[in-house]
């Protein structure tokens, strides 16, 4: 898929440490097949990066797997756009290393996701993990996106891929084009339902809500959830309210009202009232996602089949840039 109508491009990709959550979800997943009318899209699955941390190889498979099936369910048709899996395209591997010589250690040093990665991976502070933002550059700038769709948490990345390409693009020239951050403004940042102060995660299974959770479990957890401990009890958003504020984000991004509306709608009735409405919400969104992952699931052919073409119209646009890039810094043409 060559960007010859004009269309800006996009690319993003998940990393497939673990499954997916409804923050995933209701933050960027939900609104990439709005892109692919606006688009071109290219999405991936970023397995290289997963290795930073040791993986259980067998698990990583199955879940990069699974992920694409997800992706598929939660409504990326893959004739529409760039579905590939990140290590069968080498060019990203390839330029990476080049990159890295254009990244200076001094700012790798400086970025945050190292820091606080070496803090819980004290035994394993590998180099991947230091240059892991090179990697990402490389991820970006293979395809000369216009647009990366990122949380506020991920803008440091977007930074430093930008600071590299217009380090390396000084000395040879526009080679890379720049591409900016793109922010989702609705439920980019889901909260966890245990510790509404930090950003759903994994890490975190209690507050977290995962895509294929069964409903039982998802209702429990969202019974169980952090509100406040104020005497009003009542449905609100407020700075000192953010578990409640929380639900209100995901009832909202789960039915399509407005914060107004289900202020309105619950008023007076209390947590008891709201907190099952969220998780039956959350529920019957999920509900089609699950049943057509599952479908997919049992189709491995077809998932191989989107996997394999996805990767040949990736390493066509890769192969492009990274061959452009090896004749400006002087490598012999094979």
């Amino acid at each position: 898929m060559e960007n010859n109508n004009n269309k800006k491009v996009m690319l993003s990709g998940i990393q497939p440490s673990g499954e997916l959550h409804i923050g995933n979800y209701l933050g960027p997943l939900r609104h990439w097949p709005e892109m692919i009318d606006e688009f071109d899209c290219y999405f991936f699955l970023a397995d290289l990066h997963t290795i930073t941390v040791r993986q259980d190889p067998a698990q990583l498979r199955k879940r990069v797997l699974t992920l694409i099936a997800q992706y598929i369910a939660c409504g990326l048709d893959p004739e529409k756009c760039v579905l590939f899996i990140q290590s069968h395209v080498p060019a990203h591997s390839q330029l990476a290393w080049v990159l890295d010589c254009y990244a200076m250690f001094g700012e790798l040093s400086r970025m945050t996701q190292f820091k606080d990665k070496s803090a819980k991976n004290a035994d394993n502070i590998n180099a991947g993990l230091f240059t892991y933002p090179v990697l990402m550059a490389a991820d970006i700038l293979l395809y000369q996106p216009d647009f990366v769709p990122v949380g506020e948490d991920q803008k440091q990345h977007v930074e430093i891929c930008r600071d590299i390409a217009n380090r390396f693009n000084g000395v040879y020239g526009d080679v890379f084009k720049v591409p900016e951050p793109y922010i989702a403004k609705v439920g980019a940042r889901i909260m966890s339902l245990s510790a509404p102060e930090s950003k759903m995660s994994k890490s975190q299974p209690e507050g977290c809500v995962f895509l294929m959770e069964k409903p039982e479990d998802i209702m429990r957890k969202f019974k169980r959830a952090v509100t406040d401990s104020d005497t009003e009890r009542c449905v609100r958003r407020a700075p000192e309210k953010p578990g409640v504020s929380n639900l209100i984000q995901i009832y909202a991004a789960a039915t399509g009202k407005s914060y107004e509306d289900i202020e309105s709608e619950f008023d007076g009735m209390g947590y008891g009232k709201f907190k099952p409405a969220v998780g039956e919400a959350v529920v019957e969104t999920l509900r089609p996602i699950q049943e057509e992952t599952e479908r997919l699931l049992a189709d491995k052919a077809y998932l191989e089949g989107v996997y394999r073409a996805g990767a040949e119209q990736a390493e066509y646009i890769a192969s492009k840039t990274l061959r452009k890039v090896y004749k400006k810094v002087g490598f012999l043409p094979r």
